[in-house]
């Protein structure tokens, strides 16, 4: 859970500073960022269970 706290902290403080000298945010669409984000997530997954389950 700290680690997902420290996250959007860090987050927080990259989009305030880049909105403070007026630079476009560095992050995707927000629907398309999350989802392939999601996407990441749900592949690393699958390789894990896929490998657990056949090959060990």
């Amino acid at each position: 859970m700290s680690e997902v706290l420290l996250a959007v902290v860090a987050g927080a403080v990259v989009g305030f500073f880049f909105s403070a000298i007026k630079l476009p945010l560095p992050a995707p669409p927000v629907i398309s960022g999350i989802m392939g984000i999601v996407g990441i997530y749900l592949g690393g997954m699958a390789y894990q269970t896929m490998m657990t389950r056949f090959f060990s």
